[in-house]
């Protein structure tokens, strides 16, 4: 690979080459004009002559007699898939080191078990549309509310229960002790871009996952977005016939995954973690209130400022392209850039 501050890249090598051998430039004054010296030229106009790439050639040597056999590696591989053994375990099955074992099964990426499927045996297979709005995944995560003063997470139990028994206007349960409730999070991500849409409720009925979801694709419509298809688990919201008759008037494609197969719907469950940390379990809120409120600032920094891997380490509204707000038009017809970051491409609180 050429690296940052190579003086002849594989193009200016192509260059260089058809001066001499075409041209017939002399070498010397190619080698003066591109600052570099004249064996360099000759070696890249005599590649040229002879036609080969001006690429670089790969460091691997033609044969190597130590390489592990095929057939050691496809029972190392094998091994590894059907019975879930560390380096160390298929060394002493398969005869080799456990040095070589890992190799093997870094080569093949299965060095590490969260490659595997749990449940199958088989190498996980990740999956991403080439386009944003081509699927959104939506989900509920629940959470308990939080009681005035805070909660047991952070003030610990003995004063968590008291904060409990403090907050007023709660039902009783059996144990004549408050009940909190829950804060149902409805979620919805874009499988391209890893855009994210939360709104918070007091429950996960059908009535309440639609509203979202109409809201949902207009705020993506909004950022430049047309929602194709939509993939959820089989919550009960998610097979009503109001959610059906929904997707049919917003012209969406429903699909379900799997009963008991999370890792289909792994972008929005991997999200639920994040924002759980992020936002959920963060700091010590004071309040129900207080946490819901910050909600919207958390959406905020994850969509337009948190670096994400899938992304290439770059916030996931970078993916968008011609974001409204992004290229806007002046009065004489010109157009302005306008970072994504503005308060015109923000969420709404």
């Amino acid at each position: 690979m050429v690296h940052a501050n190579a003086a002849l890249t594989p193009r200016a090598r192509l260059t260089v080459a058809r001066l001499v051998v075409d041209q017939k430039v002399p070498i010397a004054e190619v080698a003066a004009r591109f600052q570099c010296s004249w064996p360099t030229v000759k070696r890249w106009a005599d590649r040229y002559a002879a036609g080969p790439s001006m690429q670089d050639r790969s460091s691997r040597p033609r044969r190597m007699p130590g390489k592990t056999d095929a057939l050691t590696t496809r029972r190392i591989v094998s091994l590894r898939l059907r019975r879930r053994l560390g380096p160390v375990q298929l060394a002493a099955l398969t005869g080799v080191a456990p040095s070589t074992a890992h190799r093997v099964l870094t080569r093949c990426r299965l060095n590490r078990l969260a490659h595997v499927d749990r449940a199958t045996g088989q190498p996980v297979r990740r999956y991403e549309h080439d386009r944003p709005g081509a699927m959104l995944h939506v989900d509920v995560k629940k959470f308990g509310n939080i009681p005035d003063g805070g909660g047991w997470r952070f003030v610990g139990r003995a004063q968590g229960d008291r904060h409990r028994s403090a907050t007023p206007d709660k039902p009783k349960n059996a144990h004549h002790n408050p009940k909190m409730g829950h804060a149902f999070v409805h979620t919805v991500i874009d499988d391209h871009s890893r855009v994210a849409y939360a709104e918070v409720h007091d429950d996960e009925t059908a009535l309440t996952a639609t509203g979202v979801l109409r809201r949902a694709v207009a705020w993506f419509a909004a950022r430049g977005i047309t929602t194709q298809r939509v993939l959820s688990d089989n919550g009960s919201p998610y097979r009503s016939h109001l959610w059906r008759d929904v997707c049919a008037e917003l012209a969406i494609n429903h699909s379900r995954t799997r009963p008991y197969r999370p890792q289909t719907n792994g972008k929005i469950e991997r999200f639920h973690r994040t924002m759980a940390d992020g936002w959920g379990y963060a700091r010590c809120y004071t309040s129900e209130a207080e946490r819901r409120a910050a909600l919207a600032a958390w959406l905020h920094e994850y969509n337009h400022h948190r670096p994400h891997t899938a992304c290439g380490n770059k916030p996931p509204v970078t993916r968008l392209t011609n974001l409204p707000g992004q290229y806007s038009a002046n009065d004489d017809g010109r157009s302005t850039t306008r970072s994504p970051c503005s308060p015109a491409a923000r969420p709404p609180s």
